[in-house]
């Protein structure tokens, strides 16, 4: 399965349903399963900053007790989305390859989730589902495999 590793705590914005795009500078076109891996960093100024601190607190997280080193959910990568800005500021999304677009998908709240900025991509994250247990393992920069255990699955 293909992972990807997320610092903190954007890897648990996503694995509590919170955080629907992961934002890369780069563009992917792996499409299905997705592990979140939670690498071993935690921005801690930004656990600090609304609306990331309230959604974490309302989910029972500090700072403190966010996973890290280990997968803390499975999600299904369904499109990779460019990101433009019109001249409102307003953030749009253009499916890569196709003239498709899509433009109020993207809340203030998504906003501050992610770095929306010109030239961008848009991991859109569908079918999220926790795992109860975060599963210890290394992170990698970009995609890489990761080999779940049995029902982890």
């Amino acid at each position: 399965m293909k992972a990807i590793t997320i610092i903190q705590p954007w890897a648990t914005l996503i694995a509590i349903g919170a955080k629907h795009f992961e934002t890369r500078s780069w563009a992917t076109k792996h499409r299905g399963p997705l592990a979140i891996h939670a690498g071993k960093k935690v921005d801690r100024e930004a656990c600090e900053r609304e609306p990331i601190k309230s959604t974490l607190a309302e989910y029972g997280y500090t700072a403190d007790e966010l996973p890290t080193g280990a997968v803390v959910a499975i999600a299904e990568l369904t499109e990779c989305w460019s990101v433009s800005r019109c001249l409102r500021g307003d953030i749009i999304l253009e499916r890569d390859g196709g003239n498709e677009m899509r433009e109020d998908s993207i809340g203030k709240r998504e906003e501050a989730f992610g770095y929306y900025d010109d030239g961008r991509y848009a991991w859109e994250l569908t079918d999220v589902k926790q795992l109860p247990v975060p599963i210890p393992a290394k992170g990698q920069q970009g995609l890489w495999n990761w080999q779940p255990r049995g029902r982890e699955a």
